[in-house]
């Protein structure tokens, strides 16, 4: 069974935060890392079972492990790149950049976020590294999100491991990405803190600009999910539960396709 990202009934929740977060994934995943092979990066071209099943066996035998040692970092570390390293071999993508993520990848990202929970707790030092491939898995979960609230707890999830990444390792696009991830929190007055770290970083004036000009979209977008998600929010109160009209996808324009909520 799969899970078709691109799939969903017209008007509902899950529709809204999928137009807005499979931006943010594919635009954080350039930012962070820069120009890379989708296929490369989520195991395509393999069986999906296959290439995921080396990295089962490892969460497995951690598993075994963290049982007598439960609060080692180390191994909570190990096993939270295993699943996240699973769930990249169960996804596959399509020529038009679209995911489909098998229940296996589903549930294997899932257990690293319980891992990722656990060695925060474990750890006063996260690894910048691992947390350079956590956010971006949540922003996954994110667009499996069946509500505002589970997507916003993804988001922020996401944007607390970017900050790791970012005291760590402060570069152009490490600041950039964060205040990217940080507009959709909505604390605007945090982004453009993160925004003007990334032009101080910048080595010519045409890089500045295009910090700006890519970060003034996003910025414009993040105020529009808000408002959405504000009214949404606010109709459903009031009506004692669902209000579908409320859930429409408001954003597809403004992201520049209608291709993503199709």
């Amino acid at each position: 069974m799969l899970f078709d990202l691109r799939s969903g009934r017209r008007g509902s929740m899950v529709k809204v935060v999928y137009a807005v977060l499979a931006v943010l994934m594919g635009a954080s995943l350039f930012l962070t890392v820069g120009p890379f092979s989708l296929g490369e990066l989520f195991g395509g071209g393999n069986s999906a079972g296959d290439a995921a099943e080396p990295y089962e066996e490892q969460a497995d035998r951690i598993e075994v492990r963290l049982k007598k040692e439960p609060q080692n970092p180390d191994l909570l570390l190990s096993l939270t790149r295993a699943e996240i390293n699973a769930g990249n071999a169960g996804t596959t993508v399509e020529p038009n950049g679209a995911q489909s993520l098998s229940t296996e990848a589903v549930e294997a990202y899932r257990k690293a976020d319980q891992a990722w929970s656990d060695y925060l707790k474990a750890t006063d030092e996260p690894s910048s590294g691992l947390a350079l491939v956590v956010a971006p898995m949540q922003l996954t979960l994110a667009e499996l999100a069946t509500s505002y609230p589970e997507a916003e707890t993804r988001i922020h999830a996401a944007t607390e491991a970017q900050k790791i990444v970012a005291k760590d390792r402060p570069t152009v696009n490490s600041l950039s990405t964060l205040s990217f991830y940080t507009y959709f929190t909505g604390d605007f007055k945090a982004a453009d803190k993160a925004r003007a770290e990334a032009k101080q970083l910048a080595n010519t004036k045409a890089e500045r600009e295009a910090i700006d000009k890519q970060l003034d979209e996003y910025e414009k977008n993040a105020s529009s999910y808000l408002t959405a998600k504000k009214k949404a929010e606010k109709e459903q109160k009031a009506g004692g539960g669902g209000a579908p009209e409320s859930l429409e996808n408001p954003l597809s324009p403004s992201l520049g396709g209608g291709g993503l909520g199709e």
